[in-house]
């Protein structure tokens, strides 16, 4: 199944018999919060899923944005009325970091059907698609996590992943070389990734490039069908996009969750910098 949804394509399954459930992940690193821009206006029948608290465990030595506690993420899908049986579409504001980061806990959690849709709220406006600000009364849903069903990398998989395939590191060039860091303790890389910012998924209107040009990037980048790939950025939520990326050509990749954000931290791990993996 093709893991991202284009705004047409989800019209015309909300006007079917058995719609997806819908959920709006807006985020922004650092802030303003998501949910008043949800309650301004969001998709008809969506429902608010809220990254820092739902999506993510508290920040810690285990990174920024480690996994949550299975039972809390569990309360919070059964929430928003997530079931097995019923397909998830998955949107954010447009930069499709936090639809991303959905997608995958689910997928992670063994939910069969999620998809994201390709440039969020704003390739749905743009498509001629209405918003609402009124609040959908969900059922609970019946979602049991069954976690394990895609690969998850930790910090010493990660540094060996790097070695015998294709470790990609998501976040920006800059940061990757070690030149800024704004957020973590040091700047750099873990040695031997590979430089892959996230922003190289997407064309200048937000959707996805299409597949054989995504294609043509991974390859550039080393990967093949025969290559171990695994992906991190700095918490583990621009990553998880890289992710989707791959999986919409056909690549699996194990995300290290932690990412740098928990690499980085210890102060005991190698840092490489410049432009080369190290």
């Amino acid at each position: 199944m093709n893991p991202l949804i284009t705004a047409s394509e989800l019209m015309e399954e909300m006007a079917g018999d058995h719609p997806p459930l819908l959920l709006d992940v807006r985020w922004q690193l650092g802030g303003p919060p998501g949910r008043p821009e949800y309650e301004a206006g969001h998709l008809p029948g969506a429902v608010y899923v809220d990254l820092d608290s739902d999506l993510a465990g508290p920040a810690g030595p285990a990174g920024r944005h480690p996994l949550p506690e299975l039972s809390v993420f569990a309360a919070a899908m059964r929430r928003a009325g997530v079931g097995r049986e019923r397909r998830v579409v998955v949107y954010d504001g447009g930069q499709g970091w936090a639809a991303a980061r959905a997608w995958w806990l689910l997928r992670w959690a063994g939910h069969p059907s999620v998809r994201v849709l390709d440039g969020g709220l704003s390739a749905w406006q743009a498509g001629g698609g209405a918003l609402t600000t009124e609040v959908p009364a969900v059922a609970e849903g019946d979602f049991a996590p069954e976690p394990g069903a895609v690969p998850v990398l930790e910090a010493d998989g990660a540094a060996a992943l790097a070695r015998r395939g294709v470790l990609l590191d998501a976040r920006a060039g800059e940061r990757y070389r070690g030149e800024v860091e704004p957020i973590d303790p040091v700047g750099g890389h873990i040695p031997g990734a590979v430089s892959a910012p996230t922003a190289g998924n997407v064309a200048d209107d937000g959707l996805f490039l299409p597949p054989e040009r995504l294609a043509e990037r991974f390859a550039g980048l080393g990967v093949t069908e025969a290559t171990e790939v695994g992906v991190y950025c700095g918490s583990g939520v621009s990553a998880a996009h890289q992710v989707l990326a791959l999986a919409s050509v056909g690549v699996p990749a194990a995300l290290y969750v932690g990412s740098w954000s928990e690499w980085s931290a210890s102060g005991d791990r190698p840092v490489a910098t410049g432009p080369q993996p190290g």
